[in-house]
């Protein structure tokens, strides 16, 4: 754990991606099999289910220090942190011994669950009392269920690939779906003479740049490319093998028994076929239902009659990873399409289709056609090239996502709450309203957009402006006008305002205008789709 611990710290220190690969590759290198998949695991992401509430760990820390608890929640407030916090503040221990990684999670960590309170009290101070502040810091996340490091599963995947001689490729498909932290399955992970493919396992998703602040003539003659609609839903690869039906999305999901229909459709696929493509909620007609509209049926464990019926899907199927059981991911796109084509024409079910391609004779053209998306409930467009591979992960030129311009308005502050980790003593995340007969309504929440400079006025003026206090969140005087964007919005009867905005951020701090200048809710309204045609604008200008 000492050596782990070391780890974290050095990963903390630094924002070199070299140092850090360098620093987790150095650590397998001296670690055992077990502590390696344990690492594995918590470097790529993972975490353990808090294992003791906060409340007692609060209090178990403040009568350890000797303090008072009001005073260790204002050190947490200030700090940011609940177990940086902890570490920081109850009195340094003795280090005792130096279990290994695996021995303290196994051993140690995992059974606080199951223990009766004044077993966890007891083996919580024996912690306290015989770790560094370094090391009861990571144990601290680690009972939590909030442990995490500046570190992402790409760079994990390159570490481990130097330490093993295994392709970057190769490691990352082999960490995708339900990996285990087990010697057998580090072991696994880092052998050179296994076959890859398991029934269930996903592939590493290719990902797209966003060509915001890019003109498209800039990537090259548009025959290079093709065009699809950027929709709105759930990203996933739906798997045929072994007779069976998987369907992971991509955060690694397996969403079994979510999707019926499209688990009924995946049938009819041949053996060894790994497509992917977006879940959506379409109807016959072939019409793309908002995405409000398929949230109903995300996370429902069994889906009525009604339901099924009112919100029906489709897997629209964009790329084929796996024909007849063969990794094709390096093969052009252009190829990889032609056979996704031949594979779904000889499915023919309503509930799996293929994504249409969008016919443009020049960037122009499809800049037009672009400016259509809300039409059809879409984003924008994917721009892809045609003799690129399947990539793994976020690769520069292979596809691009060019979205619509968003939606904005010009809204109020009027509260304000502190935010977390490194901003966890400054006032950095908003509520913001709009006019509405006479009143301020919130509409949205926003926590992003502004710079620390700005960050560092708005915390002042929110401060120096409070008008009431609800535990964390301050209500201010209305005074403070930014521009906020936004993708889309829907009717909603849970938010007062009767509207839902979809990824909302600031834009820029409206220092011209004053609070009465803000916009209407009416006028926001005005936004809203009508009988599903698109807004006549994209932005209200009061």
């Amino acid at each position: 754990m000492i050596r782990f611990a070391e780890l974290f710290t050095a990963l903390d220190s630094t924002t070199k991606t070299n140092d850090k690969v360098s620093a987790i590759a150095n650590y397998y290198a001296h670690a055992s099999l077990t502590d390696s998949a344990w690492a594995t695991f918590f470097l790529s992401g993972n975490k353990l289910r808090q294992l003791i509430p906060t409340k007692l760990l609060r209090q178990w820390a403040a009568e350890e220090a000797g303090i008072s608890l009001w005073l260790l929640e204002e050190s947490y407030h200030s700090v940011g942190d609940l177990a940086e916090t902890l570490s920081l503040i109850v009195p340094p221990g003795n280090p005792a011994d130096d279990l290994s990684l695996s021995q303290w999670i196994e051993e140690r960590l995992i059974p606080l669950r199951t223990m009766d309170e004044p077993g966890q009290h007891a083996l919580v101070i024996d912690t306290w009392r015989n770790t560094s502040v370094a090391m009861r810091l990571v144990i601290m996340k680690l009972i939590t269920g909030a442990f995490r490091v500046g570190v992402s599963r790409r760079l994990v995947t390159r570490a481990i690939a130097e330490h093993s001689g295994i392709s970057p490729e190769v490691i990352s498909h082999r960490l995708m779906g339900n990996w285990k932290p087990t010697e057998a399955s580090y072991q696994r992970l880092i052998d050179p003479n296994i076959h890859d493919t398991t029934a269930s396992q996903p592939y590493p998703f290719c990902l797209a740049h966003s060509m915001e602040g890019l003109g498209p003539e800039s990537l090259g003659p548009h025959e290079d490319y093709v065009a699809e609609w950027k929709w709105d839903g759930i990203r996933g690869q739906l798997i045929r093998r072994a007779r069976e039906t998987f369907i992971w999305s991509r955060g690694e999901e397996l969403m079994e028994n979510r999707w019926p229909e499209i688990e009924s459709a995946a049938q009819r696929l041949p053996e060894g076929t790994v497509l992917d493509g977006e879940i959506l909620a379409s109807l016959d007609s072939g019409e793309i239902l908002p995405f409000a509209q398929l949230q109903r049926r995300i996370n429902r464990k069994t889906i009525g009659k009604k339901l099924l019926s009112e919100v029906p899907v489709v897997f629209f199927a964009f790329d084929l990873l796996e024909h007849e059981g063969i990794d094709i991911r390096s093969m052009p796109f252009q190829d990889r399409r032609d056979r996704l084509e031949q594979v779904l024409a000889a499915v023919e079910h309503p509930n799996l289709k293929i994504t249409q391609l969008v016919d443009g004779n020049s960037w122009d053209h499809l800049g037009e056609i672009r400016d259509t998306s809300r039409e059809k409930n879409a984003e924008g467009l994917m721009i892809k090239r045609k003799d690129a591979p399947y990539d793994v992960g976020r690769v520069r030129g292979t596809w691009w996502k060019w979205k619509v311009t968003p939606y904005t308005i010009d809204a109020v502050l009027i509260y304000a709450q502190k935010g977390h980790g490194k901003r966890a003593s400054l006032f950095t995340d908003y509520t913001f309203a709009l006019w509405d007969d006479g009143a301020l309504v919130p509409v949205a929440k926003a926590y992003s957009g502004l710079n620390d400079n700005e960050i560092q006025q708005v915390d002042r003026f929110v401060r120096q402006n409070t008008r009431e206090s609800f535990g964390p969140v301050r209500s201010v005087t209305p005074a403070l006008v930014m521009e906020l964007a936004f993708e889309g919005l829907q009717r909603s009867t849970r938010h007062k305002s009767g509207i839902a905005t979809r990824f909302p951020r600031i834009i820029r701090w409206r220092h011209d205008k004053k609070p009465e200048d803000a916009n209407t809710l009416y006028e926001l309204m005005e936004l809203l789709p009508v009988d599903n045609s698109p807004p006549s604008t994209q932005r209200i200008v009061p």
